[in-house]
């Protein structure tokens, strides 16, 4: 998504709205093996809600390597 700053001078410049993404480390107890994802907010919360196993399933169904 893209955007103006707005500066003080209400001069405008082009900007980009970039998503909250961040490396994390997950404990994957059903292969004894951390897995390291690159995830957002949004994400964590999906990983809470649904759990670990069924998102890395889904990763891997779309043909992403973990």
């Amino acid at each position: 998504m893209s955007g103006n700053k707005v500066s003080h001078a209400h001069n405008k410049t082009r900007r980009r709205f970039l998503p909250n993404l961040h490396d994390h480390r997950f404990w994957f107890a059903e292969e004894k093996r951390w897995i390291k994802l690159r995830i957002s907010n949004k994400g964590l919360r999906l990983v809470e809600k649904k759990g670990l196993g069924q998102i890395v399933e889904e990763l891997r169904k779309r043909g992403e390597k973990i």
